[in-house]
């Protein structure tokens, strides 16, 4: 079998495509030769182009079934789903409304849950099957205070993933690809100046934030035949993770090594 990234023919759904992370997606799926549908509730100023071709906008909003099924069945084919649409203020579980952490649970978890539910059919009417990549986050992985309905929400999110893909298989793959910190238009919103950007990147082990682009280079893989045997996984892409806090804390002893090190070698 000839593997190839060429997806040529084959259309891609990318939820909130229009804009950042989603932006980068569907460049990507444009520039390895597949036509994109990106969907958001907002009308785009821009749409997203690469390779000569433009993305083509449908507005929708993924939290209304009928809305999503409607949308899916008026496409003439569907070969790739992306749920990236997605995220969440910063809101701690005991303040604001309740309907405001129950939304963004209902954004970034049963809106992939009915795209994805959606698009099922369509995909197994194709002798080549389809591929669902949902967009998580590392804030489903560990504790994400702060944020926890978003946390709860991804955590449930990389859990349906395994789920479906043993559901669907071997017709539809379904893989979470799980991103840490990304850098898109808006990052001066969560991360101040140029110059507190570069601070937060310094954190991260590849010194830096990752981008759109970067991002819609491995949904591309997930969804081509390099990927034809990867199903029910959770790609991390987030520059190495986080340095663990307890190395910075340590004293560090005369001979210019932290205790805990010293520790953990014996």
């Amino acid at each position: 079998m000839s593997l190839k990234l060429d997806l040529s023919g084959k259309t891609a759904v990318v939820t909130g495509g229009v804009r950042g992370v989603g932006a980068g997606i569907s460049r990507a799926f444009l520039e390895a030769g597949a036509d994109v549908v990106a969907v958001g509730r907002r009308d785009p100023e821009t749409l997203p182009e690469a390779a000569g071709r433009a993305a083509r906008f449908v507005s929708l909003d993924v939290r209304k079934q009928d809305a999503v099924e409607e949308f899916m069945n008026g496409l003439d084919r569907v070969d790739v789903l992306v749920n990236n649409a997605g995220g969440g203020p910063f809101l701690p579980l005991a303040d604001g409304e309740l309907r405001t952490h129950a939304k963004i649970i209902e954004l970034n978890l049963t809106a992939p849950l009915l795209m994805a539910r959606a698009a099922y059919p369509r995909m197994r009417e194709r002798d080549t099957g389809g591929a669902v990549i949902n967009i998580g986050s590392v804030s489903g992985v560990r504790p994400s205070p702060g944020t926890s309905a978003y946390g709860a929400a991804k955590a449930g999110l990389h859990s349906l993933t395994r789920s479906l893909a043993v559901e669907w298989a071997p017709h539809v793959r379904v893989n979470t690809l799980i991103l840490g910190m990304i850098r898109t238009e808006t990052a001066h919103l969560h991360y101040g100046d140029e110059e507190g950007i570069a601070a937060i990147g310094r954190t991260v082990p590849m010194g830096r934030l990752g981008t759109p682009d970067e991002v819609g280079g491995a949904c591309v893989y997930l969804a081509s035949d390099l990927a034809s045997y990867v199903t029910g996984t959770e790609m991390l892409m987030h520059g190495g993770g986080e340095r663990p806090a307890f190395l910075d804390a340590a004293t560090v002893n005369k001979d210019g090594n932290t205790g805990a090190n010293e520790k953990e070698s014996r």
